[in-house]
């Protein structure tokens, strides 16, 4: 995986890893026409694709990656019988995720009705080794 979809991806996962009831099977594989991709794969054996889908600076990057990775976890937290929220808003717990996004050049959590930003992207549920 070349370093700047590496580092775009790395906050991504580190979200998941700290926040999403369902932990990811991460894999790095090779489509013939997609190029290089990160598999992420529930434990019933199912998969979603993440790609670089356009350039754009680091933070777009990284949303975009966070958005797909979204789109994985509700799947995957809807198929394990979970509340398919994910990331939860903690300003209305229960009913709806957090939404991906850039403000002021960085990649951000925000909640879709109020726009606040709810943390960084890399940022939810505190450290996490990877």
């Amino acid at each position: 995986m070349d370093q700047e979809f590496a580092a775009a991806l790395d906050p991504v996962l580190r979200d998941l890893r700290a926040t999403c009831a369902v932990p990811p099977l991460v894999r790095e594989e090779r489509d013939d026409v997609i190029g290089e991709l990160v598999v992420l794969y529930e434990p019933d054996g199912s998969g979603a694709g993440l790609v670089a889908r356009f350039g754009g600076s680091a933070a777009e990057r990284t949303a975009d990656l966070a958005d797909q990775a979204q789109d994985w976890a509700v799947e995957a937290l809807c198929a394990a019988l979970r509340p398919a929220v994910w990331p939860e808003c903690p300003e209305h717990p229960g009913s709806h995720p957090l939404e991906a996004g850039v403000v002021a050049g960085a990649a951000v959590w925000s909640c879709p009705r109020t726009r606040r930003v709810a943390a960084s992207i890399g940022q939810l549920g505190g450290p996490v080794s990877s």
